[in-house]
């Protein structure tokens, strides 16, 4: 099936649940995609996302996680053990999808779309770690890339979002 021409906001994607969607179809003006792991130095992040979550969802903005396990398997539990933990012990309310490759052959169309765009400090390509995010826009625009060290609470990541949602 090929995805050229095809927005990244219409591309399908299970939820971690199973139940097919898209980035579109989750309804937000403004996503931060972020493949994320459970047993990673960065996993920390999650409490910043959620905040940023809550923060600006009234304002139709959504962090969205995407499961990865290609980083030295820091994210190899099943759907239900990454919502447990995800819930009980970050309190994530955002959307998480299900478990995919962001890099190799089996990368998901998704990430083949988000790969393409480059970061601040120029780099493209590969996802490099867990925790790396993208700005995107409900018709499935790439606004910019942001990299793994770049914390939930960083001023120029803030600064970015909220520059999309006025």
């Amino acid at each position: 099936m090929s995805m050229l021409g095809m927005s990244i906001s219409d591309i399908s994607i299970n939820t971690l649940s199973g139940q097919p969607t898209s980035l579109g179809g989750l309804g937000a003006k403004v996503m931060l995609v972020v493949n994320v792991a459970s047993k990673c130095g960065l996993t920390p992040q999650y409490t910043g996302l959620e905040a940023l979550h809550e923060k600006y969802a009234g304002q139709g903005f959504s962090v969205v996680g995407v499961p990865c396990n290609q980083f030295m398997g820091q994210e190899p539990g099943s759907p239900d053990e990454i919502a447990t933990f995800c819930s009980t012990t970050y309190g994530v309310t955002f959307p998480l999808l299900e478990k995919i490759d962001v890099n190799g052959d089996n990368r998901h169309p998704i990430y083949q779309q988000l790969t393409d765009v480059a970061d601040a400090e120029g780099v493209n390509g590969d996802i490099r770690w867990n925790f790396e995010k993208f700005l995107v826009n409900g018709s499935g625009e790439i606004l910019g890339r942001f990299s793994p060290m770049i914390t939930p609470e960083d001023p120029a990541l803030v600064a970015a979002i909220e520059s999309h949602l006025k």
